[in-house]
């Protein structure tokens, strides 16, 4: 998968993934779906994102957790 809009930066944001390189963080974007924000909601909070850049955001967080599978219970 192709993330051209997450990029990473050593000297900014303490070296977090970010969305194009602004000061927003892949996880500050998934934190705000997270607690309900719709993508209106978001875009008009931070001007600078894309509704494209959100979408991404989310991919490459799964992207990010795909290590790995953990059953956290048991199926009925």
């Amino acid at each position: 998968m192709n993330f051209d809009r997450i990029s990473v930066e050593p000297d900014k944001l303490e070296g977090k993934p970010t969305v194009r390189g602004l000061r927003i963080s892949v996880e500050t974007v998934v934190r705000l779906v997270a607690a309900g924000w719709a993508f209106d909601e978001i875009l008009a909070e931070y001007p600078d994102l894309e509704r494209e850049d959100i979408k991404q955001a989310l991919e490459y967080a799964a992207a990010s957790t795909n290590v790995h599978f953990y059953r956290l219970r048991e199926p009925a």
